[in-house]
């Protein structure tokens, strides 16, 4: 094997794995670009003998930026005593609507599957960050447990453990899986009922103990607190519809899944993702940061 350091476009091409892997760690596709960033600022950094003693650059940058989500999740904490109101992982539109954003490069997209549901993201946050990143890299990433051991900083024995721990909180609040199709006809009865300011409909799509939980990250007006029960939100949606005026609602992929896109004029004001079991409404997240809204900005 040479000892040369691999080209540039070669390093490049770890990009998307790359920003894929930070916006499963951090919940921020915004956090995630500054990760990878800099790690691909280290290892520019490093000395060419330096790099030409790497045998995979594509291994260190995958190492490197997992380490930097690690610091980024300890100090997370902290910046979310701080943050206005409720925190809600950035939401991600279906890859076929990134064209024509900031993020038009397919480097900058990511990939959907059940590892970005917003239901399995807001798990995942309430995870300490040697549980989510131990869980991330070895159940969804396939590392080994050796190589998290290197990167979290603890025995091969007690990543094990924290994968095991972040297991069951998943196991134990990960409600069981619906159909697409089922959640888009819920979806699209919401959106209906709301367009309609139908009360009786919404309450009749809304589990009695739902919640709905609203980021405006202190930018724009939204709840600081989550409202709950079905009624509750029912009354809250149809109060908000008649004070918002004119606003469209279209039926978009949101992480995945079913969901809303609010826009007034071509700017989305509002992404929307649900939880659903049993044909009812069971979480309803709302993002109305603009800060998170960059890549729905002109869908």
């Amino acid at each position: 094997m040479s000892n040369r350091p691999e080209p540039p476009e070669v390093l490049l091409t770890e990009r998307g794995r790359l920003i894929n892997l930070g916006y499963r760690l951090l919940g921020s596709l915004a956090d995630a670009e500054d990760a990878v960033q800099e790690a691909y600022a280290r290892w520019y950094g490093l000395a060419p003998e330096q790099q030409a003693a790497i045998a995979s650059p594509g291994a260190w940058l995958n190492t490197v930026t997992s380490r930097i989500c690690l610091d980024v999740l300890g100090s997370a904490r902290v910046r979310r005593e701080q943050y206005v109101g409720e925190w809600i992982p950035e939401p991600v539109p279906d890859t076929a609507e990134w064209s024509g954003t900031a993020h038009a490069d397919p480097a900058d997209r990511i990939t959907l599957d059940e590892s970005v549901d917003m239901a399995f993201l807001v798990v995942l946050d309430s995870m300490t960050p040697a549980e989510r990143v131990a869980f991330l890299l070895h159940d969804v990433f396939r590392y080994p447990f050796d190589e998290v051991a290197e990167i979290v900083g603890r025995s091969s024995a007690a990543c094990r453990q924290l994968a095991s721990s972040a297991r069951r909180r998943v196991r134990d609040a990960q409600p069981i899986a619906v159909p697409s199709a089922e959640r888009a006809r819920v979806v699209r009865g919401f959106k209906e009922a709301w367009q309609a300011k139908d009360v009786a409909a919404l309450i009749g799509l809304l589990d009695p103990a739902a919640a709905a939980i609203a980021d405006g990250g202190g930018l724009v007006a939204a709840s600081l607190h989550p409202v709950e029960g079905g009624a509750e939100i029912a009354r809250y949606l149809v109060g908000l519809a008649e004070r918002a005026g004119s606003l469209d609602l279209l039926e978009r992929t949101v992480n995945g899944q079913p969901g809303l896109v609010a826009r007034a004029g071509r700017a989305t004001v509002a992404v929307y993702a649900f939880e659903i079991a049993d044909d009812r409404i069971q979480r309803i997240w709302v993002v109305r940061n603009p800060e998170k809204l960059r890549t729905w900005r002109e869908l």
